[in-house]
């Protein structure tokens, strides 16, 4: 491969220089900020702080919401990210035999993910109603007294369904995209070799696809922690109360809605720490099982 060579040794920093500006604004800034407030007990109103040490830390890690807002978070992760990769896996597995009809295939599922997280929230809200939701009416049928906003475990339900409706579209197709560049060859070769679809797929296929997978679970982990703030305050109605909240809902209400700056900063700290932990989790232990040809 050739490298390129700059006569000017400042030429690279320039043209770095304004991705690293907008990571130092947007990024390294306002997570300093982040670390120095939690710090502080500080006046919504900005009329003074009072350093508290590590007392924000401590009242955090000793509540007990916040403790049930991290357990809903590493279970809504789990889940949001396990259905997604797989219903989009299954699902672009069937559509790489499509012999007609692909291109409309593709479209009506990649519609999806032109919706925003806050209508895609709006969308479930609709569907999920006690009032008027056609979901509410059809389990009713079976006995299921479905309460959205009420009911803890139903709306932490329908959280999870909305988010891994909205999050199939784009793991849809990064899968079949991954799917179609196995060579033909391959796949003529495995099906000589072995007869059973489900044995050829685990043995053959899903290995070859192993790198657009990994980067599909970050993305997906990423996505449950972070972009499916929109879709849970438009289904818990902006009135969390018993509800299930994640760690970064949890941040917003605590720091916007309960003026309590100093606190919701050293969760976000707390968040921002686990987030590196698990990236060097994916990074060091699984993406060593992953061969790229």
């Amino acid at each position: 491969m050739k490298r390129a060579n700059f006569s000017n040794p400042w030429m690279p920093l320039l043209f770095l220089l304004p991705q690293l500006s907008i990571i130092a604004i947007f990024f390294y800034y306002p997570a300093v900020q982040a670390m120095q407030s939690s710090f502080y007990l500080e006046d919504p109103f900005g009329f003074g702080s009072t350093f508290v040490g590590l007392r924000n830390y401590v009242e955090t890690l000793l509540s007990d919401q916040y403790r049930k807002a991290a357990i809903f978070t590493v279970v809504f992760t789990f889940l949001v990210s396990f259905f997604s990769l797989s219903i989009s896996l299954l699902l672009a597995y069937k559509a790489d035999k499509v012999l007609r009809g692909g291109s409309t295939y593709k479209t009506l599922l990649m519609w999806v993910y032109a919706v925003a997280p806050p209508v895609a929230g709006l969308l479930g809200v609709m569907y999920f109603d006690q009032s008027f939701g056609l979901f509410t009416y059809f389990v009713a049928d079976f006995g299921w007294d479905f309460k959205l906003g009420v009911d803890y475990y139903d709306t932490a339900t329908a959280m999870v369904v909305v988010a891994v409706w909205k999050q199939v579209p784009v793991n849809f197709i990064f899968f079949l995209s991954g799917l179609q560049s196995i060579p033909k060859s391959i796949n003529e070769a495995a099906l000589i070799d072995n007869n059973s679809g489900f044995s050829r797929f685990w043995t053959i296929t899903f290995p070859l696809l192993a790198p657009t997978a990994f980067f599909l679970l970050i993305i997906n982990i990423t996505y449950a922690l972070f972009d499916t703030f929109g879709i849970i305050d438009m289904l818990v109605k902006a009135v969390p109360a018993n509800n299930p909240m994640t760690l970064v809902y949890k941040v917003y209400l605590d720091g916007f809605r309960g003026n309590d700056l100093g606190g919701s900063s050293a969760q976000s700290v707390l968040l921002m720490i686990l987030v590196l932990i698990l990236t060097v989790f994916q990074f060091r232990l699984i993406e060593r099982r992953i061969h790229y040809t």
